[in-house]
């Protein structure tokens, strides 16, 4: 197998292939996803109805996979976290008793795979997906997960990424795999 592309998120800053190709001076990770999205000019309204985690693993993926024809790339994601941001958010809504409306829109991420959803919904993905929630980065277990998918023809390529977000603390490293 062979990496041919990484993109890194954190502080503000999106790497992609270890050149800078977006940051900003905001703390905020909500209003540093706008920044990037606007700037970047990545067209893709769903984007704004997101949670922070997929807005996270969208930023990242697109820097890779924007060009392109990817129905046949396979998605395998990890994090710590899970979607306990979201969890949290979700919970406070149910938990007040004058503002009482749990969401069903923000219900729906309250799992972690649903970011690689948006992905494969994005890039008409038709391919294999899976989202480990791991104690930290096992790059080892991603590829070696990744090596069997592409072993067994599902997939082309393999987009494999750590994307951890909670509260305003986050960081993504997403790369490709070819055989």
């Amino acid at each position: 197998m062979k990496k041919t592309d990484i993109c890194t998120i954190e502080h503000s800053k999106i790497n992609l292939n270890n050149e800078i190709i977006f940051e900003t001076q905001t703390e905020s990770f909500s209003d540093f996803a706008k920044e990037a999205y606007k700037t970047l000019e990545l067209n893709y309204p769903k984007f704004h109805k997101m949670d922070n985690l997929s807005k996270l693993a969208f930023l990242a993926s697109e820097m890779i996979l924007k060009n392109g024809d990817h129905s046949r790339t396979a998605l395998i994601f990890a994090n710590k976290s899970s979607s306990l941001d979201t969890d949290f958010k979700y919970q406070e809504s149910i938990n007040s008793q004058e503002n009482y409306f749990p969401s069903p829109a923000v219900f729906v991420y309250t799992l972690p795979n649903i970011c690689v959803g948006e992905i494969s919904i994005k890039h008409k993905m038709q391919t294999e997906n899976a989202f480990f929630v791991l104690d930290e980065l096992d790059e080892e277990f991603l590829n070696n997960y990744a090596e069997q998918i592409l072993q067994s023809g599902k997939a082309e390529k393999v987009l494999c990424g750590w994307v951890e977000l909670y509260q305003e603390s986050y960081n993504a490293f997403v790369y490709l795999l070819n055989k």
